[in-house]
């Protein structure tokens, strides 16, 4: 009997080519998988399972896990306000890293043989799959035949084609990964230091000319309403805002970053609903937490980005700090008030009952209500106390 291998199939170049050659060189039966975390439709889906069928494999099944994805992983980038490098949204990091889990569980089920995927050598995403496959199914040969032979891209099409297999790979000029989080483009551009991306390169078309005003409901630090219309899931109110900032091209940049394996990385994004929630999200906590409370978010929630986009996701000192993140939203309830203008947005305030910004409290530059001028003073000069002894005691370039 042939031996099961399990893929991890995009239906792209790369994937389409690891078919071919685990089921034709290597005598597998192929059982391919597509985990959709939001980024494609009911039709995109069927057309990827056509493809795995052309291409001869045993088996493909396509598995939805977007609520998963939020609840497990997505809602914490939110609590944390987690933009990789003040930039990125983490929109592949944390799709991949979950796609891993699903394709691994997956591959136990079946009592596979080999799991394989269709990754390069010089990206991310070799990583937290091999990271992944290797905690949950660490008994199970991992196979990576583009990696393994460092294919060019012509040489795929040369092979698919030789195999009987003739598709319009040319036509793909951009790499796109379109997911809940946000949709990434590599292309010529991005290898450059330079370059930006042409309008046409981002799957969003900019339509919106007029301002449009937005409010976002948050409950317990997640998205509940946008313009007063509730949703039954914070996935559905993602989708939502998504359409709605991609019309003005909000979410738009290019990401420069560290990659796990030491080279640096460009790649543009388009990912409307996670910059406008995530800052809006901020926004909402500079006014409901207390200072403390966003100093040492800020510190746990960037070692939770760094730790996710890098494959750790498994690493229980994840558990610890989605417990201390979700603690902190118990009073991030609120309005947030914003404008979308054509390539940008502005936030324009909140409103909620846990706003410390409290008037009777006293005004910022303006009035104190809750002290007077002598306790100023005395908290002055205790707060200074231990550096007027340090200056006193020593010469120093200030004195």
């Amino acid at each position: 009997m042939k031996k099961k291998a399990i893929l991890a199939f995009s239906g792209g170049l790369d994937t389409s080519y690891c078919v071919k050659y685990l089921s034709s060189e290597k005598n597998l039966e192929v059982y391919s998988i597509t985990v959709n975390t939001g980024g494609f439709s009911e039709d995109e889906l069927n057309k990827i399972k056509a493809t795995a069928e052309l291409l001869g494999v045993t088996k493909h099944i396509n598995i939805d896990k977007t609520e998963d994805f939020y609840w497990q992983c997505l809602r914490y980038l939110v609590y944390g306000n987690i933009l990789k490098n003040g930039t990125y949204p983490l929109s592949v990091s944390a799709e991949r890293v979950f796609q891993a889990v699903a394709i691994a569980r997956y591959a136990k089920e079946i009592n596979a043989d080999y799991i394989a995927h269709g990754s390069t050598g010089a990206g991310n995403d070799q990583v937290r799959f091999d990271m992944i496959f290797s905690i949950i199914i660490p008994d199970i040969e991992i196979l990576t035949p583009i990696r393994d032979q460092k294919l060019s891209r012509q040489e795929e099409i040369e092979y698919l084609a030789g195999h009987g297999i003739k598709m319009d790979w040319k036509k793909l000029q951009y790499s796109i990964n379109q997911g809940l989080w946000g949709t990434t483009i590599g292309g010529r551009e991005t290898l450059t230091s330079n370059l930006a991306l042409p309008e046409e390169a981002y799957p969003g078309k900019v339509s919106g000319k007029k301002t449009q005003n937005l409010k976002l409901n948050f409950i317990n630090g997640q998205i509940a309403g946008i313009n007063n219309e509730k949703f039954k899931s914070p996935v559905q109110a993602i989708q939502t805002l998504n359409r709605l900032g991609e019309k003005f091209g909000i979410g738009r940049d290019i990401h420069v970053g560290d990659t796990i394996i030491g080279i640096k990385g460009r790649v543009a994004f388009e990912a409307p609903a996670p910059i406008l929630l995530i800052n809006a999200h901020r926004a909402l906590e500079k006014h409901t937490l207390t200072k403390w409370q966003i100093y040492w978010k800020d510190q746990l929630s960037g070692w939770y980005g760094m730790m996710l986009h890098e494959g750790q996701f498994l690493d229980p000192v994840m558990r610890d700090i989605e417990v201390y993140l979700e603690n902190s939203q118990k009073q991030v309830s609120g309005e947030v008030l914003l404008s979308l203008h054509p390539y940008y947005y502005r936030i324009q305030g909140i409103e909620s009952k846990h706003d410390l910004m409290n008037a009777r409290f006293g005004s910022y530059g303006e009035e104190n209500l809750a002290w007077n001028g002598n306790d100023v003073r005395g908290f002055a000069k205790i707060t200074a106390n231990q550096s007027r002894i340090y200056h006193s005691v020593n010469e120093t370039e200030f004195k």
